[in-house]
């Protein structure tokens, strides 16, 4: 579609989704800030997507995008995957919810058993129903195994919206993310900075510490193998949050892509074949914390208690079992990341020939973009950014997205092109 003569982006995107924009009305009225999750708040309007399939999604206005959002980073083989979609209807035919156990569970548990290194070997698997519930029952079973309270994370890593997870998001750090934290619940957590070891050392020191709860993206190979050492020699639990780059890395996750092996694992995303579904799996001895035992005082008392409506259901278990028997192949990770390699070299030659500061950086299909300085920052950046990129077709979920193994050489020339018009856009506004 022609650019309007003289209109800014926020002018353009209203132009060009008028029925985005009567539904953003009406989510109004129905929803706190009209929308359903913090990330698709966005100003001055969200998109409304009608279907999806492959790298593309169109919304209700008729626009087509590549998308990079990726199901929030769950669709690593993209929209609507033959073998996925095939496994999830035949499954809801049979039934969307037995509340009993089933076999495609047994499977599913298997797979994630094969793949995970934490898991091999006589590691075990519980369910449940996203990456904010595998975190935190992770921290759950670490607190009950050890018998200590306080946990360690990395200050801006995030592992969902439960309490724990609030804490050290954003300066300042030892303020929540969200209002409505008790400050129990803060003072059992300790946010230190990452790739420093000596901070984690002083964190470790005390002697209270049940678990260490950290992302593996953007860390150096040294420091999670130093990380490794001092938490086996502290008998800290070691819990990597693998919700994103789990089954993304490599087969094994980053865990397998980096070589060191924590204690606990959390998955959630490819997991579930972008179903709703997460998990907690890895060492038994910690993961028979939540075993039922005839032992009364080890019921009421020490036993770890997990229910869950949805835990494990049978589609969720469908589509994980379909998508973890094709992901299982590291040729689908190889071909996500050979096109993000592509993509972040030609937006690094776009920054060049603009001469404006910036570049795009990211591991393996993980794509990130980097405006050394800005004139905007912030929220307004990145909806300025995405904005402008989906004028283009694009379709960022922040200031970069995720790439999947069935994004072609079309899908990378499109991104480039619109990411040049996008910095043309951004400079005539004086955002950059």
């Amino acid at each position: 579609m022609t650019q309007t003569r003289g209109a800014t982006i926020a002018e353009e995107l209203e132009i060009r989704h008028k029925r985005s924009a009567d539904l953003y009305t009406q989510a109004l009225d129905v929803f706190p800030s009209g929308v359903t999750h913090d990330s698709r708040y966005m100003q001055p309007l969200p998109i409304y997507v009608t279907h999806a399939r492959g790298s593309h999604k169109w919304d209700v206005d008729g626009n087509e995008y590549v998308d990079y959002f990726g199901g929030h980073g769950a669709l690593i083989l993209g929209h609507c995957h033959p073998g996925v979609t095939e496994a999830v209807v035949e499954q809801v035919q049979k039934g969307s919810h037995y509340g009993a156990n089933h076999e495609l569970e047994v499977e599913w548990g298997k797979l994630v058993q094969r793949l995970v290194p934490s898991t091999r070997g006589g590691g075990k698997v519980k369910f449940v129903s996203s990456g904010t519930e595998a975190t935190l029952m992770a921290l759950r079973l670490a607190r009950a195994f050890t018998g200590k309270e306080v946990v360690v994370k990395m200050r801006g890593h995030f592992h969902g919206w439960h309490d724990y997870a609030t804490v050290g998001m954003s300066e300042p750090w030892d303020v929540p993310s969200s209002n409505g934290v008790p400050l129990a619940v803060q003072e059992s957590m300790r946010a230190i900075p990452s790739n420093d070891v000596e901070a984690l050392r002083a964190a470790l020191a005390p002697g209270d510490v049940a678990a260490v709860i950290m992302l593996l993206n953007g860390l150096s190979t040294d420091y999670l193998q130093q990380v490794r050492e001092l938490t086996r020699e502290e008998g800290v639990v070691l819990i990597f949050d693998e919700v994103v780059t789990g089954f993304r890395y490599a087969p094994g996750g980053a865990q397998e892509y980096f070589g060191v092996t924590p204690d606990l694992t959390t998955h959630a995303k490819i997991l579930a074949g972008g179903y709703p579904g997460g998990s907690v799996s890895g060492r038994a001895d910690i993961m028979d914390m939540l075993d039922h035992r005839p032992d009364e005082e080890w019921q009421r008392y020490k036993r770890v208690s997990h229910p869950g409506t949805f835990n494990a259901n049978p589609v969720s278990a469908a589509a994980g079992v379909a998508c973890l028997n094709i992901v299982g192949d590291p040729a689908v990770q190889k071909k996500a990341a050979a096109t993000a390699d592509s993509i972040r070299a030609g937006i690094n030659d776009v920054f060049e020939k603009r001469g404006i500061g910036g570049s795009a950086g990211g591991e393996v299909s993980i794509l990130s973009i980097e405006f050394y300085n800005p004139n905007v920052t912030g929220r307004e950046l990145v909806w300025r950014f995405r904005g402008a990129m989906q004028l283009g077709g694009i379709d960022f979920s922040y200031l970069g997205g995720m790439v999947s193994a069935v994004h072609d050489e079309r899908d990378v020339d499109q991104t480039v092109v619109a990411f040049d018009q996008a910095l043309e856009r951004l400079q005539a506004e004086g955002a950059v």
